[in-house]
């Protein structure tokens, strides 16, 4: 039960970088924290004490295993969040470039 409360707690960390920075790069930094504490919660849900891995023994059918969906759901995740956070650094990029700045209130200021 204590992991799962570790996981909130690096959701809320995630969260409160997100609000309260203004460097776009650290924001894309938080959510890459709040994105890994999700990964980390499905996992542990997948997760029993002293099971083995999901193959099947015909001799012994009272094995108790571990789920494979949310393993195979974290996989699937992380590829989609690591295309999600590559197109969040290309459009910091283009940003920095036309603005010269990561600061976001100076962005929204600038508006050219």
């Amino acid at each position: 039960m204590t992991v799962y409360w570790l996981c909130f707690i690096l959701f809320l960390t995630g969260l409160y970088g997100v609000i309260t920075r203004r460097n776009l790069v650290k924001i894309a930094i938080s959510l890459s924290i709040m994105e890994f504490s999700i990964f980390l919660l499905l996992a542990l849900v997948g997760y029993a004490d002293g099971a083995v891995a999901p193959i099947v023994d015909p001799a012994d059918p009272f094995k108790v295993y571990v789920d494979p969906l949310p393993q195979a759901m974290v996989l699937t995740a992380i590829v989609i969040g690591l295309a999600t956070t590559a197109m969040l650094m290309a459009v910091i990029i283009r940003l920095y470039r036309k603005y010269g700045t990561f600061d976001i209130r100076e962005i929204k200021n600038l508006r050219g």
